[in-house]
């Protein structure tokens, strides 16, 4: 038998300046809308809408966790973590999971507090400038969740996807907000905390979502059968392997670790075996660029 193992060593320099450059503009949005937000609220005398600012100003916070995970999981191996530290942005992901559910429930205690309060007479009417701060941030919110999530999809970062869904949890938070300024305007100031509850499920989903995500990660879940399935082709695709015996993945952090068994012909010499279990690596290591070490095994037939 002959065994046949290369670690991938492209850097993550791509990964870092993707993600520095997306959480830059994170937090300049952030901070801006959140000023322009507060401003309004007090203004417009919004409760709902100087709530909202805070959940913007939130953001600015998990936006630094995301580049302290995504900066320590692309440190080279040391003596301590030969292996690498990717798992690191798993843990990232994970605190974020956690300030958005969080950020749910306050959200959902809110408006319980206000629907079992019953005093809705009481409430100050809202300025028109506060309806126009939450149209403007629903907008901006939204394009912020997308150009992140694309983001994060394209260099595989779990923590960037939640820093992606927080900025969708202020988006509903702002459609939160819209409705109940323009029910608190229309005379149904009922529906501003009715509005909470339902965005607090869906922020809450989401959190779930993330959190089960990162776990995966963390205890070495296989990738999914498509990509399995397409490794495979791949590997028998390649000259001189006569039969896959075998095919194991785990996800490791946002990264793939493969190992892989293959039959050649035992007559072959130890240099072309070894050619051939090369060519199987590298065309691992090119059509799945996520993977980060691949291990060929090469039994004789």
């Amino acid at each position: 038998m002959f065994m046949f193992s290369k670690l991938n060593k492209k850097a993550g320099s791509n990964e870092e300046a993707v993600a520095y450059r997306v959480s830059a503009v994170s937090i300049f949005v952030n901070l801006t809308l959140s000023v322009f937000k507060l401003l309004a609220g007090l203004l417009a005398a919004s409760g709902a809408m100087i709530s909202d600012a805070v959940h913007s100003a939130s953001d600015v916070f998990s936006t630094f966790v995301v580049i302290i995970g995504v900066k320590i999981s692309n440190k080279k191996s040391d003596e301590d973590h030969e292996y690498g530290h990717e798992r690191l942005e798993c843990i990232a992901a994970i605190i974020l999971s956690i300030i958005l559910l969080l950020t749910g429930i306050g959200i959902g205690i809110s408006g319980l507090e206000k629907i079992l309060a019953g005093n809705y007479e009481e409430l100050q009417i809202p300025g028109i400038l506060a309806l126009v701060a939450a149209i403007l941030s629903i907008v901006i919110k939204e394009w912020m969740f997308w150009y992140t999530k694309a983001a994060a999809e394209k260099i595989n970062s779990g923590a960037l996807l939640a820093d992606a869904w927080h900025h969708r949890s202020d988006s509903l938070s702002s459609i939160g907000a819209f409705v109940g300024i323009l029910g608190a305007r229309l005379g149904f100031p009922i529906l501003d905390p009715i509005a909470s509850v339902v965005i607090c499920l869906f922020i809450g989903k989401a959190a779930y979502d993330i959190f089960k995500d990162a776990v995966d990660k963390l205890v070495d879940k296989s990738c999914d059968e498509e990509t399995e399935k397409a490794m495979e082709k791949c590997v028998m695709s390649q000259e001189g392997v006569a039969r896959l015996d075998s095919l194991q993945t785990r996800l490791f952090g946002a990264k793939i670790y493969v190992d892989i068994e293959i039959a050649a012909d035992g007559n072959k010499t130890l240099y072309e075996t070894h050619t051939i279990a090369e060519q199987v690596h590298d065309s691992i290591e090119k059509e799945f660029p996520m993977v980060k070490h691949c291990m060929v095994h090469v039994n004789p037939i």
